[in-house]
């Protein structure tokens, strides 16, 4: 990606949130209003298909930028700050910030919340946050305040843009009972349709309703399989049997219903 990529107004804030595998969501936020943490959190939990937002991250692995123009010289002064375990993507928060060669400064350790093993406690939760899908993500807030992706720039998970959906990518669950042939079956008649016929990223989470029976509560899940689209809104499932390739594509909002 080259700086041209991303628009930069003169005055912004920015805020970064990296998970322990490496991945980055990020805004740019030139109103300096919005709880931008709490949004790039719900992004995340939505795109990787968390069972809640990964608060968790915030502040240990933070990054924040603020350009802004000193009332005394008129010039646009810059501060950036990091914390520990983001200082190494450098490089990278100069890239998507525009910084050119920008030294960070670290931001102090709160050393209660970020210690390493009171994180590593987090990871039978949200494995997905220690894998490094090559995840870098841009959002911005529509009027609903609602946070949506706006910019997609990993170079693995880029896919050539298609007239049939508007989306840039998708979150999806499919429930099942058990291990058995049948369930390996729908897995990978789904996997197939869904390399074949989508031309977005997307992640496709497995949950067993008999090893995760919160999740199947959590979720409203009466009967298996069931295909749920978390992302992009509204969310919408198939009950049964995943052959309706036409009524998968409805559920995507490739097909009218």
């Amino acid at each position: 990606m080259n700086n041209s990529q991303v628009s930069l107004p003169e005055l912004f804030k920015g805020i970064a949130l990296f998970t322990p595998g490496g991945d980055l969501i990020y805004c740019i936020d030139p109103t300096k209003q919005n709880r931008w943490h709490l949004h790039l959190c719900a992004a995340l939990q939505e795109w990787l298909g968390l069972p809640e937002p990964p608060h968790f991250l915030v502040p240990c692995y933070t990054a924040t930028v603020d350009r802004w123009r000193d009332p005394d010289t008129e010039q646009v002064r810059t501060s950036a700050v990091a914390y520990p375990p983001v200082l190494r993507y450098q490089a990278l928060l100069n890239m998507i910030f525009d910084l050119w060669q920008f030294q960070w400064s670290p931001s102090p350790w709160p050393e209660d919340l970020c210690h390493p093993m009171v994180l590593a406690t987090y990871r039978q939760q949200f494995p997905q946050l220690w894998d490094n899908h090559d995840l870098i993500l841009r959002l911005e807030s529509q009027e609903s305040d609602r946070p949506i992706v706006e910019e997609h720039i990993s170079p693995k998970l880029r896919f050539p843009a298609t007239e049939r959906s508007p989306t840039q990518g998708y979150v999806l669950r499919l429930f099942v009972s058990g291990h058995s042939r049948t369930t390996e079956l729908t897995l990978q008649t789904l996997h197939h349709f869904l390399e074949r016929s989508l031309g977005h990223p997307y992640t496709l989470k497995v949950i067993d309703v008999s090893k995760h029976p919160e999740q199947a509560e959590l979720s409203q899940i009466s009967a298996t399989p069931t295909l749920v689209k978390v992302w992009p809104l509204p969310m919408r499932r198939i009950v049964g049997s995943l052959d309706d390739e036409a009524k998968i594509l409805q559920v995507l909002g490739y097909l009218r219903d």
